[in-house]
């Protein structure tokens, strides 16, 4: 049933017709619990009471579904007006990106444009971006526009999902950048032919990457709110001797905040991926189909 659920969800993520459908009907059922609101203000008030908390922030405008440069480029300019937004409210958060949302399905070039131009502005206000990792069709095209980028600037990071069996050796490659980078196991539906299809497997994975990074001496955000997880990475750095500043820990915005505080008690670094825009509706289906109780919370706000 859970399985049914997930693949339910991950394909409800990707159909244009239920996203247009959401954006009619807004923020509702639930979604506000896991969105931090549809405009820069609502995301950057959410920032302001994380940060009060002792968490610091990624900020994420959602975007999905880009079919046009006219639209690439309207996202693009949303990524710099949140950097603007940041740095005028004196906020602690990075900013968090898809390419896709940048054109990366329409050109590589028109993708390279707005990325150069984001980071731009990014390292004028001494800040740092994170490509978000998407589908495996994605993969290597994001790997190979982040090596290029690296070289060029130092303020940028992308995300491993343990999930794929490239992965350790995509870590390996990208210890060669001392890459800054976000381990995660992955959301995405994929094939067996690529993705391990079996959780133990998946949770094996990413004890080997996070500590294979940790060792390598990159900076690592370890994001999950798996606890087997976050005590693997305490004991590895324990063991090791690694410094604090050179990890942290990160959660989705609404979810564990129990774990987040009191990670931020023991004095470790918490960062809370805060998403916000009207594209929010694929981002949600796949929080339902990661997490089942999320369901469960959903269902809750129907039947009131």
């Amino acid at each position: 049933m859970e399985l049914l659920m997930r693949n339910m969800f991950q394909s409800l993520g990707k159909n244009t017709s239920a996203n247009k459908l959401a954006k009619k009907y807004g923020l509702r059922f639930g979604a506000a619990r896991f969105v931090a609101g549809d405009s820069i203000k609502a995301a950057i008030d959410a920032v302001k009471k994380l940060n009060s908390d002792g968490k610091v922030v990624t900020l994420d405008h959602l975007g999905e579904f880009v079919y046009t440069e006219e639209e690439a480029l309207q996202s693009a300019a949303m990524c710099i007006q949140t950097l603007d937004a940041i740095e005028e409210a004196g906020v602690n958060s990075n900013l968090s990106l898809k390419m896709t949302s940048l054109g990366l399905d329409i050109s590589k070039e028109l993708c390279m444009r707005n990325m150069r131009n984001i980071l731009d502005r990014a390292r004028l206000y001494n800040n740092f971006v994170r490509i978000d990792m998407e589908d495996y069709e994605h993969c290597q095209i994001s790997l190979d526009i982040y090596k290029e980028l690296r070289r060029e600037y130092d303020n940028v990071g992308i995300v491993i999902q343990a999930y794929l069996y490239r992965t350790e050796q995509d870590i390996a490659d990208l210890n060669l950048l001392n890459a800054n980078l976000r381990l995660v196991k992955g959301a995405y539906k994929e094939s067996p032919a690529v993705a391990f299809p079996e959780k133990k497997d998946v949770d094996d994975n990413y004890k080997k990457i996070i500590k294979q990074h940790l060792l390598n001496g990159n900076y690592t955000a370890v994001a999950s709110h798996d606890e087997t997880m976050i005590e693997f990475t305490k004991s590895v750095v324990s063991e090791y001797n690694i410094p604090k500043e050179q990890f942290e820990f990160q959660m989705l915005y609404g979810i564990c905040e129990d774990i987040q505080a009191r990670l931020v008690k023991e004095g470790y670094k918490v960062r809370v991926y805060v998403p916000f825009g009207v594209d929010w509706f694929g981002y949600f289906m796949r929080r339902l189909a990661e997490r089942p109780a999320n369901v469960w919370f959903v269902l809750k706000n129907l039947l009131k």
